[in-house]
């Protein structure tokens, strides 16, 4: 009784709350119904080939054939184990950060970031013992996660430093971080990838390359930093004067003052924003495809040009963005667990 009472409350209080919720149902079966029917009912799951599809549903056998490049792109399958090794430490490391019973956490995750980053590349890129991949041939998820990433550690720590230099009173310091900030915020991220990729070349020293992959996360991660910078200076900005006070009156100085008491709790309050930049990351990804490296979403492309797989579009995008909209809401999910528990932490 209480539910049903709560869902007249809700639903069907007044004419126009009936109207309004009869619309949206109204319109949620003329959507959901077909839809559910095209991705399950109607669906075509066993087979190998198009033939196979004879509902009129979605033909899932298309991604059951080209998983595997889906996952790894063009990576050779023989050497497919290191790319599962690399995700298998990398959601270890992350239980491991994440147990509470763990000694000297900070110290191992300072261990973490320096040695993590390069035993990725090492596994995936190969070399010292490894069979050598060249970076042309990666793609699908494990692109996006990996471009995900590195972009990542390029933009966190760049965007706490320039958000510190945007705030110091030191006025070079202040106005090269402004320089910086609004140019890559007023510059397209297509645009920037695109001339990374070309002009990056150009200004280093002749006879150093630069991999076309290395220039794409570079770039994406500049333009992140930028983004990350403010939503940083927005938690700086909302933490009350008497916090910088207090730890001067206690003969701290300005880096261990930053460090243990100002950044920890700016940080917390820009956790929001933050997330959000990195779910834009994630989806920004996508747009390395302009300098021919094929992501997860260019993968999908990629292998719609197969004639023995044409008019597949709606499965792949859907696939596609599936896995996209599983790996932002399960970040966004994350953080706001995060949140909760910091909450509940300094309310006992």
């Amino acid at each position: 009784m209480r539910t049903l009472r709560l869902i007249r409350a809700r639903l069907f209080a007044t004419p126009l709350d009936i109207a309004i919720t009869l619309a949206v149902a109204f319109l949620l079966w003329r959507i959901l119904v077909p839809l559910i029917e095209w991705m399950f009912l109607d669906a075509n799951y066993a087979g190998t080939t198009r033939a196979d599809c004879i509902n009129p549903g979605a033909c899932w056998v298309f991604i059951h054939a080209r998983f595997g490049q889906f996952m790894y792109g063009l990576y050779p399958p023989s050497e497919r184990w290191r790319v599962d090794l690399a995700g298998v430490i990398l959601v270890a490391t992350i239980a491991l950060l994440f147990w509470k019973q763990l000694p000297a956490r900070r110290a191992v995750a300072v261990a973490v970031l320096i040695v993590l980053p390069p035993l990725g590349v090492w596994l995936l890129a190969g070399g010292l013992g490894l069979t050598p991949v060249e970076t042309r041939d990666w793609g699908g998820l494990m692109l996006t996660i990996f471009i995900s990433l590195y972009a990542g550690l390029i933009a966190v720590p760049l965007g706490i430093l320039l958000a510190l230099g945007r705030r110091s009173e030191l006025p070079v310091i202040r106005m090269l971080s402004i320089i910086f900030i609004e140019f890559w915020r007023g510059v397209p991220i297509v645009a920037v990838i695109f001339l990374a990729s070309i002009l990056l070349p150009l200004i280093m020293p002749s006879g150093v390359g630069v991999d076309r992959l290395a220039r794409a996360v570079i770039g994406l991660g500049l333009v992140i930093a930028a983004y990350m910078a403010e939503a940083v200076r927005g938690g700086l900005q909302a933490l009350p004067e008497g916090q910088h006070e207090a730890a001067t009156a206690l003969g701290l100085g300005y880096w261990r003052t930053t460090a243990f008491i100002i950044l920890p709790q700016a940080l917390r309050i820009s956790l929001p924003a933050i997330t959000n930049e990195f779910i834009a990351l994630i989806k920004n990804t996508t747009l390395v495809l302009i300098v021919s490296i094929l992501d997860l979403l260019g993968i999908a492309q990629a292998s719609l040009a197969d004639p023995a797989w044409v008019g597949m579009n709606k499965e792949a995008y859907v696939f596609a963005g599936l896995l996209y909209w599983i790996g932002c809401f399960s970040l966004s999910r994350f953080a706001f667990a995060l949140e909760q528990k910091r909450a509940k932490a300094e309310r006992y």
